[in-house]
């Protein structure tokens, strides 16, 4: 068999066909480098979004149809070329756990968060027949102290840089998250309606608190004028029935039976009588179950009417008999200029020793607590006797909560709550208790305060 031999070529032709042989070699290694990559990237996008449109519809997952792609793949030779056709199937779709039942608990929590959020809702609006005694405010009188157009030029004003603060609780009617939340606050007492009003309307109860708070200011300002040595004077006014107290089981000749609201008292045991502390001496030497006569003018006539009535014990005082009334106070202070506490919507006659303070703290030079921070609570007479308050544990959180250091409070409070007053202050607040005036305003004079003793006031 003949053979044929190729021409021998010479060097150039031999560069040129080698040159030509590397670009078809890299020709082809180009095409089947682009065509696997356009592949691999075409199979990296369809498995990306089958797993994107698999998640977001996890109900299709089972009803997906695995695709396949074509992909050409070159296997190339010196002598020949061989297109080869495969189909790479796409991984099993990624089974997504049904987030149905993964969040099985979210409906039921939902349900439960909207029912507790409209128990809340509707628990703000019903009204419940219990009041509260909370913790109230503790602020200082002298930015409440206001002295009538001209007495500017009469008497010198001393603001103090640390003035006495008077304490105050809070007493609304509640509602029955305010109800649920008072229960569960060991501060707050709650009240029914007997234990807040006893025989009385609430309107009566707003109007009594409203008038023994105007009471409590007059008398302060006599007490606290008179110690700096002002020409000033009570004025006594008639014993007039405010209010009647009963026993469970009153008798015939108790006073609840026997007199009225709006009654006037002219005599007492064929004596006139022209004060309360007249009466009050006359009361004295007698007991419970004492009968008595009266003689008084009935409200709305002008007639002398005589009535016999028995003697019954305080109900806040057992030791102390009373005829079975509380007096509407008409006394009335004579000053030497006039001056104003305003007390908005507060009503009680418990701020009485601290208004008397603030007063003396305003017209003497000097800080009558000094620099410490004093809080003071207690009813004020006109013999300068303090006298005790409710709510003292609910005001002993206030004066605490105001950064009060020592806290005055009445000596006439019980032992029991006493105790109650000293487990809320802790060691972080004093509490001090004073008889009256005096006891007072030496128990300032040892925290560092001014004292009265310089004081001197010009009119």
């Amino acid at each position: 068999m003949p053979t044929t031999t190729a021409p021998e070529l010479s060097w150039p032709a031999a560069l040129t066909r080698s040159l030509w042989l590397g670009e078809w070699y890299k020709g082809v290694a180009r095409t089947v480098t682009l065509t696997s990559a356009r592949s691999w990237l075409l199979a990296c996008l369809v498995r990306q979004i089958d797993h994107i449109a698999t998640a977001a519809n996890s109900a299709t997952n089972t009803a997906r149809v695995t695709t396949s792609i074509v992909v050409t793949d070159m296997r190339e030779t010196m002598d020949d070329t061989t297109t080869v056709t495969t189909s790479v199937p796409l991984p099993p779709p990624t089974i997504v756990a049904n987030r149905d039942r993964r969040l099985w608990w979210a409906l039921p929590l939902l349900t439960i968060a909207w029912l507790a959020l409209l128990t809340v809702i509707t628990a703000s609006f019903v009204r419940l027949n219990l009041w509260e005694v909370a913790p109230g405010t503790a602020e200082d009188v002298q930015s409440r102290l206001k002295f009538a157009a001209g007495s500017r030029g009469q008497v010198t004003q001393y603001p103090s840089a640390n003035p006495v603060l008077f304490v105050t609780a809070y007493g609304n009617r509640l509602s029955a998250l305010g109800a649920f939340a008072g229960w569960i606050d060991e501060d707050v007492d709650l009240q029914t309606f007997e234990d807040r009003f006893g025989g009385i309307t609430p309107a009566e109860q707003r109007r009594l608190g409203f008038r023994s708070m105007a009471t409590s200011k007059r008398i302060a300002e006599f007490v606290a004028f008179k110690r700096l040595g002002l020409d000033v004077e009570i004025i006594f006014g008639d014993i007039i029935v405010e209010e009647l107290v009963c026993e469970e089981e009153p008798t015939v000749l108790s006073a609840c039976r026997v007199l009225n609201p709006g009654d006037t008292l002219v005599a007492f045991n064929g004596v006139e009588v022209v004060s309360l502390r007249q009466l009050s001496e006359m009361l004295a030497p007698l007991e419970p179950g004492d009968v008595v006569t009266l003689k008084i003018v009935p409200h709305k006539k002008s007639t002398l009417e005589t009535r016999r009535v028995e003697l019954i014990a305080s109900l806040d005082n057992p030791n102390r008999t009373i005829i079975g009334f509380v007096p509407a106070d008409t006394r009335t202070v004579n000053l030497p200029f006039e001056v104003d506490i305003n007390t908005e919507s507060i009503g009680g006659p418990s701020a009485g020793l601290a208004f008397t303070l603030a007063l003396l703290d305003e017209l003497t030079p000097g800080s009558l607590a000094g620099e410490v921070k004093v809080a003071a609570t207690g009813t004020i007479t006109d013999d300068e006797s303090v006298g005790a308050i409710g709510a003292l544990r609910q005001k002993t959180v206030a004066a605490k909560r105001a950064g009060a250091q020592v806290f005055l409070v009445p000596s006439e409070q019980s032992a029991d709550e006493l105790a109650a007053a000293r487990a809320v202050a802790g060691t972080k607040m004093r509490i001090v208790t004073v008889a009256n005036l005096e006891e007072a305003l030496t128990a300032l004079e040892k925290l560092g305060g001014s004292g009265l003793t310089n004081a001197a006031l010009k009119l």
